[in-house]
């Protein structure tokens, strides 16, 4: 009897915990993941700081994650969505996928990059929108959207396609920030300077650009850090245009009716750390929303910032995204 009501007492005031979590699984995009990523050198770090293991799961771009978590919403099959986009972050909020959670840190993130008030998603990376160029075959680039209205510029800039392309939905948003309503015009006015509308980024940059097709692409600033630090060339450089800059930012969020909460709010702890972001720029090629980790050296000699971004509320993508894409279409023929 005595026992029993020590264990009723204990129960109450909650000094027997819940079952220790030992599993975690995330759904991320297949670069993450890759071998090249940082999927293979953060992951191990969180399973021995913490005695767990990780299954990390790759499913292709983080559109089909997405997709994926959505169809599995009835019986979630992974804990954490990483690499969730603030230009996707809406179709998770309409499906209701994503608990809130605000993480150890949150206060170190500059405003600006915080994706969602209610913490259902938290940021990890982000770049800067830009256009690269080959110095090799231009001298002085385009400096404003303007410029890319010379007809100088005919068939010299790669843009990617905004219904199948993360970059090239980003630049479309990009015009949209900078011009409004009159974006439509905008791209019938460089209709000429453009090349093609590539199927991706990869296409674009590598396929195309690197090919030398065209001596202009679409990308994010830190693209130039990788041919600096890997190939050891600055001849590939950034632009981002004197009307202001636009970001694109990646989050992950814990989801609803996940089997290791406790665990997953641990690893969005985690990811916040100087121990997971320090790893991302030579990596995942993009900048650590942790302000406090030092940037490579080819970031500072080579990669251009801005701190004019233009505004952009991401929520009218879940109201507005079709009809701007139908007045893209129609506006580049």
């Amino acid at each position: 009897m005595a026992v029993l009501i020590i264990l009723i007492v204990a129960l109450l005031c909650g000094c027997i915990s819940e079952e220790e979590e030992t599993e975690l699984t995330i759904y991320a995009y297949d670069s993450f993941v890759a071998d090249w990523g940082p999927g293979p050198i953060v992951i191990p770090l969180f399973e021995e700081k913490y005695g767990v293991e990780v299954n990390i799961v790759s499913i292709g771009s983080s559109g089909d994650m997405l997709s994926r978590a959505i169809a599995e919403s009835d019986d979630p099959q992974a804990d954490i969505l990483l690499g969730i986009n603030d230009l996707q972050m809406y179709k998770a909020f309409e499906s209701d996928l994503l608990e809130e959670y605000r993480p150890n840190g949150y206060e170190d993130i500059p405003a600006d990059l915080v994706m969602d008030e209610e913490w259902r998603v938290t940021p990890f990376d982000y770049g800067y929108m830009a256009v690269i160029y080959d110095s090799e075959a231009i001298d002085e680039p385009p400096t404003s959207f303007e410029d890319l209205m010379d007809p100088q510029w005919k068939d010299s800039l790669i843009v990617e396609d905004p219904r199948t392309s993360s970059p090239g939905l980003s630049f479309l948003l990009w015009t949209i920030a900078a011009y409004g309503d009159d974006f439509d015009e905008y791209w019938e006015s460089i209709n000429d300077s453009l090349l093609t509308v590539a199927p991706s980024w990869s296409t674009a940059y590598y396929g195309m650009f690197m090919e030398g097709e065209a001596p202009m692409v679409v990308s994010y600033s830190t693209s130039p850090a990788y041919h600096l630090e890997f190939e050891d060339t600055d001849r590939y450089k950034g632009v981002i245009f004197e009307e202001g800059g636009f970001l694109q930012i990646e989050g992950a969020g814990i989801l609803k009716g996940a089997e290791h909460p406790n665990l997953a709010k641990k690893f969005i702890d985690f990811m916040l750390t100087e121990e997971f972001q320090s790893e991302l720029p030579l990596t995942q090629f993009m900048m650590p929303v942790n302000q406090d980790v030092e940037l490579p050296g080819s970031y500072l000699e080579i990669v251009e910032v801005d701190d004019t971004i233009l505004p952009l509320d991401r929520e009218l993508l879940g109201t507005e995204l079709e009809r701007w894409i139908e007045e893209w279409l129609e506006a580049i023929g």
